[in-house]
């Protein structure tokens, strides 16, 4: 998918520290009361961005926080010594815009910390509906800006202290192009008649629920498909469960705690003893040793659930069963599901909008499958799929666009 370029492809300037320097890190209630009263001095749209240590920590927590403002300048916040002080910073920054990249990543975090926009503008998001083929913020600032941001340090752990000095700037150029690239991205939009498009998207993004945990998350365990019993799956479940309790308490990402591999080769091999377990890759290591009675506790719940408390061998559908059993099951709905698909790729081709952000797949699929009638009266098909698209969650812009092609798709005669 592309769109027109106005931008004019040129060797990217790399951006390699930020114009004033990497600010110090801020992380004292009194720096961060100084830093706030600079920024309400500030104008404009507020640049956020959060880093957090997925991957090593539990929790979805920030632990340095980048700002900045035209007039106030780049700050450089660790919240963990000041969680309980940051009541300045939110009165003086939850009343303006924010402009994040990918802002559904970092919004959580901020939120748990009082922290939340009145308005956001997120440029990731702007730029799937820009059309842009690809929506990194390196990518982006080169393709708009004509500047090259070297990445590097995303997937670090941020919970190190002290922070390294190249980390720190590598976390103060993340916002240091942010408004900028904000601004070129809204003009886009804007020449492509989509700026309420994407000011509803926003605001979809900027009030979100948090999503509820998926049920059985257990059963997403890696290698999970090797196993044929019942008993085996409920000692995976066991183990996770273990596992994340002591994950949580810990603030430890879970595979560190206890590696996916560890827990299918317990649930092959059935343990019986701390001595058998200990056999077992992984679990004879050091670091999971002190928790041998804890395995194998799990391991012993498991073996003694009765035949009926054990789970099933497939996880119930929570809606529709995999598309690749459609045809078998319901082919009405597969050839439903095949007319929408194809409807929604040529609106996606003639708007310059990915699929996905047309509507949801999921939505999309719970629609064919059992969400409309077999054949309507005349003229009744766009009232239906609208209704259904909205009680889905799909915004105005997203209705106003495939209504019609879903429509003429799925009741051709009506």
């Amino acid at each position: 998918m592309s769109v027109p370029d106005e931008h004019e492809a040129t060797a990217a300037v790399p951006l390699l520290a930020p114009v004033d320097g990497v600010p110090p890190v801020l992380d004292s209630a009194a720096e961060v009361a100084a830093a706030a009263r600079r920024l309400a001095a500030g104008t404009g749209p507020l640049a956020v961005d959060a880093e957090r240590a997925s991957g090593f920590r539990y929790s979805n927590r920030a632990y340095l926080i980048q700002l900045r403002r035209a007039g106030s300048g780049s700050f450089l916040i660790d919240p963990i010594p000041v969680d309980g002080d940051l009541s300045p910073l939110a009165e003086a920054i939850n009343g303006l815009e924010w402009v994040l990249h990918s802002a559904d990543q970092d919004l959580p975090g901020l939120a748990e910390l009082g922290l939340y926009p009145a308005k956001l503008f997120d440029t990731e998001l702007g730029g799937r509906l820009a059309g842009y083929e690809r929506v990194g913020l390196a990518a982006m600032v080169e393709k708009l800006l004509g500047r090259e941001l070297r990445k590097g340090h995303g997937a670090a752990d941020w919970s190190t202290r002290p922070l390294p000095d190249d980390w720190l700037n590598y976390a103060a150029l993340d916002v240091e192009l942010l408004v900028e690239l904000r601004d070129a991205v809204a003009a886009d939009l804007a020449d492509q008649g989509k700026s309420e498009w994407a000011a509803e998207e926003f605001e979809h993004v900027r009030t979100a629920e948090p999503a509820a945990p998926k049920a059985d998350r257990w059963r997403r365990t890696s290698g999970i498909h090797t196993l044929r019993r019942t008993r085996q799956l409920a000692i995976v479940r066991e183990l996770w469960i273990t596992r994340d309790r002591l994950a949580r308490l810990r603030d430890v990402a879970p595979a560190r705690i206890l590696p996916d591999s560890a827990i299918v080769a317990a649930a092959t091999n059935e343990p019986r003893s701390i001595a058998q377990l200990r056999t077992l890759p992984i679990f004879g290591g050091p670091r999971q040793r002190r928790y041998s009675r804890e395995w194998l506790g799990a391991v012993e719940r498991a073996r003694a659930l009765p035949d009926n408390e054990l789970p099933p061998l497939t996880q119930p559908f929570d809606g529709p069963p995999p598309v690749n059993r459609w045809e078998r099951r319901d082919p009405a709905a597969a050839e439903r599901l095949q007319l929408a698909r194809a409807a929604m790729t040529d609106l996606s081709t003639e708007v310059s909008i990915p699929v996905e952000n047309l509507l949801t797949p999921d939505l999309l699929r719970r629609m064919c499958w059992d969400g409309l009638p077999k054949s309507v009266a005349n003229g009744e098909a766009p009232t239906l799929i609208e209704g259904y698209l909205a009680a889905g969650g799909a915004r105005p812009w997203q209705r106003t666009l495939t209504v019609p092609r879903l429509s003429e798709a799925l009741y051709p005669k009506a």
